[in-house]
């Protein structure tokens, strides 16, 4: 195998799947089960993953799944991920959805999610990925807040004390601030 470049553009990373609705992806409501959706989206974000690491990926987390709007039967659902961010074995991959209405030539944002995975050898063990190289002021925003939503995910998992959470805790101490400084 290749060795793997040091770092890779987002670009790299990028997927899209799109699927159309059928009555069998569908509750009584006749909308898209969530279960049906979120597995298209970790398919999604799989293929990012494994095209940034050019390994095989893991899900390892998934957080913050906002399902801001239902997706109806015969509509067509549009899956995007990116890697946003790697770090030494592991990498935020943020998925956009849509659903498009062919009839109705509609398309409304329906859901947001950021996962997390890790990749591996062979054997299991987890392996060191390229770095990301932003190429422009959306990707470089992406990469910072995505250093962010990692801090807060250990921390809340226990793994990382607050005071060692750096690229968290400035934003943390001046939203306290700014409450102390309201409430004065």
């Amino acid at each position: 195998m290749a060795p793997s470049p040091s770092s890779k553009p987002v670009s790299a990373s990028t997927c899209m799947m799109t699927e159309i609705v059928l009555p069998n992806d569908t509750n009584s409501l006749g909308n898209m089960m969530g279960g049906r959706l979120l597995h298209l989206m970790d398919k999604c974000a799989a293929i990012s993953a494994q095209r940034h690491a050019n390994r095989v990926c893991v899900t390892a987390s998934v957080d913050n799944v906002e399902f801001q709007s239902a997706i109806e039967e015969g509509e067509i659902v549009v899956v995007k991920s990116r890697v946003n961010r790697a770090f030494h074995t592991s990498m935020e991959v943020e998925l956009n959805v849509w659903a498009e209405n062919p009839q109705a030539e509609t398309e409304r944002k329906c859901n947001r999610a950021f996962y997390t995975f890790v990749a591996i050898d062979e054997d299991g063990a987890t392996v060191d990925i390229p770095s990301i190289e932003p190429q422009n002021d959306e990707e470089r925003e992406r990469y910072v807040s995505a250093a962010k939503r990692r801090d807060i995910r250990l921390v809340l998992a226990g793994r990382k004390e607050l005071q060692d959470a750096s690229h968290f805790k400035e934003d943390m101490l001046t939203a306290l601030q700014r409450s102390s400084d309201a409430s004065e």
